[in-house]
């Protein structure tokens, strides 16, 4: 069954990155309808492929299956963000329906006016010390890497998904310092903006809350975390967990049943 949204928000799958996780990103997108896709930067890993091409089948699938949606009527956004930068040379232009903006508002069903960038802007690192970026990227590339170690280990034992890396990250005073600077400041730009609100990326920190009367909305990512944002009928934002619901639709009792349940049942469709 496809649940159904007004608008939907991603960022940060980084194909061309050997760490996207794009076998669940395109199981999400089968599994949705939307009237909105806002795809909030980091869509494609320029910076990755300009080190390595990489650029398995399952990743034309997944461009197949955003370029499927303008077909289907839903109305495509492309917000260009740090590692897809160059595609900000196209701001303005449509390809396949789907239109290049640097930034948009977005208006929910609820009346509500939402600024929506990917946010590298708002980082001091990205914009006044490109190298400090670079290093960053190549340091969390690495602790993706022990992340999906640590992951791999937990399936090993039953264990549902765990963000390692999201974890270190909200413990280390530094990262601490620079998430709350960069929230602050997403905030601060909405307000001169005069909305209710800012939905962004770039961070791999998803979250939703309410700061000085804004709502700070980051949609995450599709490497450590697999979130999405949503906008259901009514207006209401909702962040989506990937890896929650895909752990609830396997532990759900009902979906489990024994060998001898099973051979009756497929007895009973014989017989019918």
């Amino acid at each position: 069954m496809k649940k159904t949204y007004r608008s939907v928000w991603v960022s940060d799958v980084h194909l061309g990155s050997r760490d996207a996780q794009s076998e669940l990103f395109h199981h999400f997108l089968d599994t949705i309808r939307c009237d909105h896709l806002y795809l909030v930067g980091d869509i494609i890993d320029v910076w990755a492929l300009k080190k390595a091409w990489y650029w398995p089948k399952q990743y034309n699938e997944v461009v197949h299956k955003l370029l499927k949606r303008t077909r289907k009527g839903a109305k495509v956004t492309y917000i260009p963000g740090n590692h897809d930068e160059f595609f900000r040379e196209f701001v303005g232009y449509t390809f396949g329906d789907i239109e290049v903006v640097d930034e948009i508002i977005h208006t929910t069903e609820d009346g509500r006016r939402f600024l929506v960038t990917h946010g590298d802007r708002f980082d001091a690192a990205v914009r006044v010390h490109p190298w400090m970026a670079k290093v960053g990227d190549w340091g969390y590339r690495r602790l993706v890497l022990l992340n999906r170690c640590y992951n791999a280990l937990r399936r090993w034992m039953g264990k549902p998904y765990f963000s390692l890396s999201g974890a270190i990250k909200r413990k280390v005073k530094g990262a601490v310092k620079f998430l709350n600077n960069f929230e602050t400041l997403l905030v601060e730009e909405a307000q001169r903006c005069h909305v209710d609100g800012v939905i962004c990326g770039h961070i791999h920190q998803p979250a939703t809350r309410t700061m000085d009367g804004i709502e700070y909305c980051n949609t995450g990512d599709w490497i450590e975390n697999c979130t999405a944002l949503v906008e259901h009928e009514d207006g209401t934002l909702e962040l989506i967990w990937w890896h929650e619901v895909l752990d609830e639709r396997v532990e759900r009792p009902a979906d489990i049943i024994s060998i001898d349940e099973a051979k009756e049942r497929l007895k009973e469709v014989t017989a019918a």
